[in-house]
């Protein structure tokens, strides 16, 4: 177990150093997204299928090791393979890569975290493992939540991988499609966050509060179970 984890490290660290060395980062820009989308769209219709299996695999990797460019791939998605393929490639590859972020994150942190705040976690845990979906639906919508930081810290808690897959599978639908479609016209953005607008954050953020609505409900309800007089008492 302990060879396993110092070689997720390793590989890890590696991805991450060769990402920075490299500077792959200036491919990932609005400007060199722009200048190349001709010569993608070429590569696209010359190797269709080999193309769109790349570009997943790409989504994969920067979302499991959190690279940024999510944002990028997102336009670019919608300008190479049009609004219905690249939502789909994009919800994939994100969501694959952010299972495998979370996996890292239970293999590498979880006995770290349960050692440096041991009772602490546990009301965390009975949370998630109760209303995980709506909780992790909540995160993802709401854009205040950075997406690495909810893949980690989803990693150190009790929530189900089952769960936790199926939240985000759903909850990044809506933002993938908007940026998606942003990218279909690709020309008329000058600036990233130039899609995602005041209007469209708080979209979000409404939708993010429905999802925690069946949460809110049980809670008060709970609350006014307990609270409730018995009835032998009543007649006393």
């Amino acid at each position: 177990m302990k060879s396993r984890k110092i070689l997720i490290l390793i590989v890890f660290a590696a991805v991450v150093a060769a990402f920075h060395f490299l500077d792959l980062g200036k491919y990932l820009t609005l400007e060199s997204l722009k200048a190349n989308r001709g010569r993608l769209t070429d590569l696209r219709a010359a190797h269709a299928f080999l193309f769109a299996a790349v570009f997943v695999l790409i989504y994969v990797v920067q979302t499991a090791f959190s690279l940024p460019g999510a944002a990028i791939l997102s336009l670019a998605a919608g300008a190479i393979f049009g609004v219905l393929q690249g939502t789909l490639f994009v919800v994939s590859g994100a969501t694959v890569g952010a299972i495998l972020a979370f996996l890292v994150s239970r293999t590498l942190l979880r006995d770290w975290v349960g050692k440096k705040f041991g009772g602490r976690m546990e009301g965390i845990d009975r949370g998630l493992r109760e209303n995980g979906l709506s909780y992790l639906l909540f995160l993802r919508l709401v854009p205040a939540f950075p997406f690495f930081l909810v893949n980690l810290a989803c990693g150190v808690t009790g929530l189900p991988l089952r769960t936790y897959a199926l939240g985000t599978l759903f909850g990044i639908m809506p933002g993938s499609l908007v940026f998606v479609n942003a990218g279909a016209s690709l020309a008329a953005i000058e600036t990233v966050s130039q899609v995602a607008s005041p209007r469209v954050l708080g979209s979000f953020a409404l939708l993010g509060l429905f999802a925690l609505l069946p949460t809110i409900i049980n809670a008060v309800k709970k609350r006014r179970e307990g609270n409730a007089i018995p009835f032998d008492r009543r007649l006393k």
